[in-house]
């Protein structure tokens, strides 16, 4: 008799721990986190997992330059930075984020139509001087003091020769003047000295130049020999991260990240695009998003003004009506209503 009490006791505990274990499973699987941290239906977590591998064999087959997470650039005339892991943003899968950036680069294109280099310039030469005088300045003031500089010096010849405080008081309206004076000498002497006075067109000789990093190196091979290459300045930097193209932040990574999301032909272009748009809506301070035309597309919405006709007042250069930065602007900006940048000491 106690025996078989004993058994019918134990039988209905079990039955009452059993609800309960169900429960605890059921409530674990549920919800599953993600790599962001968030949780999903255990049924979608489930069928994202299975998935993965076919995703994975997909990209493999139509990007073969793509391997599961790991993104490898080759590139002949310009190699970016090398292999990095590249991470779409939030539930966005890579076809999704290779998509938008795509459309966001072709929406650019029809707001910015006569986008192109912002510095004047008229050979390989008067460019990566040019590019060199622009850091930490606007390229509306080296356009502004380039044309004392190479009526002076026209050739690599001529600067590598020059007295070091005459090019700085002509270069000391760009800042950092005694800097960018050495800089210049020193690239135009390295020119001559190794180059036969000729600027290199390929990534591994122009870094060599002093003054010359990765950025100035691409501006010169996209713009003056018409090689494909990123710019990632600090307007590119910015946009491509509120955009979510890529969380890297060290400009190498960067211009990898970005180049596996586009045919290595736009790049130039694609450089082009971003940066007249971080300087003329897509400020760092305050953007205009109640301007932007690609509002819907950037995850960022909303950190700058909102409001369209106040957004409108924040518009910059031609989508304000005021001048541009160069003094010498190709003709289709011209033709769309661009107005050429006041030689120095005029505005």
């Amino acid at each position: 008799m106690t025996s078989g009490t004993a058994a019918g006791k134990s039988a209905t505990a079990s039955k009452k721990a059993a609800p309960k274990k169900a429960a605890a499973k059921k409530a674990a699987v549920k919800k599953a986190p993600t790599a962001s941290g968030k949780t999903v239906p255990a049924k979608t977590a489930i069928k994202k997992a299975a998935g993965t591998k076919k995703a994975t064999e997909a990209r493999k087959t139509a990007h073969p330059e793509v391997v599961g997470e790991k993104t490898t650039l080759a590139v002949k005339d310009a190699a970016p930075a090398k292999t990095i892991a590249t991470k779409p943003p939030g539930n966005e899968s890579r076809a999704a984020l290779v998509r938008r950036a795509r459309r966001i680069d072709r929406e650019l294109a029809e707001v910015y139509p006569y986008a192109h280099p912002e510095l004047d310039f008229e050979s390989p030469f008067q460019l990566i001087v040019a590019t060199v005088l622009s850091a930490q300045t606007t390229d509306l003031r080296v356009n502004q003091t380039t044309p004392a500089l190479f009526a002076r010096y026209p050739a690599p010849e001529d600067l590598a020769a020059a007295n070091p405080e005459e090019v700085e008081e002509i270069l000391r309206p760009t800042g950092f003047f005694r800097a960018k004076t050495k800089s210049v000498i020193g690239l135009s002497k390295a020119l001559v000295e190794q180059f036969g006075g000729e600027v290199p067109d390929n990534v591994e000789d122009l870094v060599k130049l002093p003054g010359v990093g990765r950025k100035t190196a691409f501006v010169v091979l996209g713009n003056a020999f018409g090689h494909p290459g990123i710019t990632v300045d600090t307007h590119f930097q910015r946009l491509v991260r509120r955009w979510q193209w890529t969380d890297q932040t060290d400009p190498d990574k960067i211009e990898a990240a970005v180049g596996a999301l586009f045919p290595k032909s736009d790049w130039t272009m694609l450089s082009h695009h971003v940066i007249f748009h971080g300087r003329r809506i897509c400020h760092a301070r305050k953007p205009a998003c109640g301007a932007c035309p690609i509002a819907p597309l950037c995850p960022a919405y909303g950190e700058g003004e909102t409001d369209p006709e106040k957004a409108k007042k924040l518009l910059k250069y031609e989508k304000g009506g005021f001048p541009g930065q160069r003094l010498k602007p190709p003709q289709a900006y011209l033709d769309a209503g661009g107005k050429p940048a006041p030689p120095l000491g005029t505005g």
